[in-house]
């Protein structure tokens, strides 16, 4: 590109950086619209199940049962609710007022350490299976923690037949805010790229600006540079916000490099853009490119990207799409490098695929893509 043609993507990107600033919707779409998702998404999508309401059925009282059930009024995951006869409790979980019952029978006491069948029921409502097991494995941990404590307490040798001895990486606190925020980040971008330039090239054709703009001697590569280097810096500062409020307002640890985040998150807003420039190609209308975008990028990133659905327990088919979801890619580094830290076999091989995949995007953006009117 000469002179005259670096001259030429000056003024459209000036030209673009004055319509961004008289048109608020833009900046609202890269700074209100991942703060407001962020909100939505971190407060209210939670895989952790906290205070869920349990019901207790003690048959017989006894220092034994009082000791175990006083440990899960204690404890932060349960919310407990005594009832007087399991049929209550039965009746209760029914009508979804409790999501599970520990039943201790009246002879709890005298058969807690004979060896036998332990006196102790569990009863979960598996209407919703992955709360199910986690309140499984929640129970479990407080039986386990009370039964070896009970037991030094009476001066009894516990003999379990294994020792657990658990150690959590990247994530010790088991937060699935840790997991979730990073993996919405990438979900984030994918729609705003996609919206920033998909509706405002959109609405260019609409108010007429664009059929100006394509009978200038401006070259379509001059066009498109002019359009994608402004929206990438607003872009930029998206994600930058988000992170921002990743790290300061929802405390997830960023363990790795700053500066690796950026240098992957700009690549990925690349393959985003393009995305949205080529969805301009073919939708000439606001709405339809506001819905194409959310369809073909949002709902994909949303549901196929691994940011809240494991890939590897989805069928094989489904798994060979995932390959398609730029964001795939996005979330794989963003999770290693907010939790684990900067793993290069992770950075380098998503950050490749992410490169590719922008580049074939506008690639198609320029196939499609004529200076003319029709």
């Amino acid at each position: 590109m000469n002179g005259g043609g670096w001259r030429r993507v000056k003024g459209l990107v000036r030209k673009e950086a004055l319509q961004i600033m008289r048109d608020p919707s833009s900046i609202a779409i890269a700074f209100v619209l991942p703060a407001l998702l962020l909100f939505i998404f971190g407060y209210g999508v939670s895989l952790d199940a906290k205070r869920v309401p349990l019901a207790l059925v003690v048959e017989k009282s006894s220092p034994a049962a009082s000791s175990l059930t006083a440990d899960f009024y204690e404890s932060q995951w349960f919310r407990p609710v005594r009832y007087g006869h399991i049929q209550a409790a039965q009746e209760a979980m029914r009508h979804r007022r409790v999501e599970g019952i520990l039943w201790l029978r009246s002879n709890f006491a005298s058969r807690l350490f004979t060896g036998g069948p332990a006196p102790i029921g569990l009863i979960l409502n598996g209407v919703d299976g992955n709360t199910a097991r986690i309140v499984a494995g929640y129970v479990d941990g407080v039986w386990s923690n009370w039964l070896v404590r009970y037991a030094a307490a009476q001066g009894r040798q516990l003999s379990l037949p294994v020792n657990v001895e658990q150690r959590i990486w990247f994530n010790p606190e088991v937060r699935s805010t840790n997991f979730l925020v990073p993996g919405l980040i990438a979900v984030i971008m994918t729609l705003i790229g996609a919206l920033l330039t998909s509706m405002v090239v959109a609405r260019e054709w609409e108010r007429g600006t664009m059929e100006a703009l394509l009978v200038t001697p401006v070259r379509l590569r001059e066009i498109l540079l002019g359009k994608l280097v402004p929206y990438f810096c607003l872009g930029m500062g998206g994600q930058i916000l988000s992170v921002a409020m990743a790290v300061y307002l929802f405390e997830v640890p960023l363990r790795g490099s700053l500066a690796v985040l950026m240098g992957v998150s700009s690549l990925f807003l690349l393959a985003a853009l393009g995305m949205g420039l080529l969805i301009s190609t073919v939708a000439h209308n606001q709405f339809i490119a506001g819905q194409l975008a959310i369809f073909t990028t949002f709902l994909p990133a949303f549901i196929l990207s691994g940011f809240i659905f494991d890939i590897g327990s989805m069928p094989g088919w489904v798994q060979t799409i995932t390959h398609a979801i730029a964001a795939r890619y996005f979330v794989a580094v963003l999770q290693s490098v907010f939790l684990a830290g900067d793993i290069w076999p992770v950075i380098w091989l998503n950050s490749l695929a992410l490169a590719i995949m922008a580049a074939i995007f506008f690639a198609l953006v320029r196939l499609r893509s004529r200076k003319r009117l029709e």
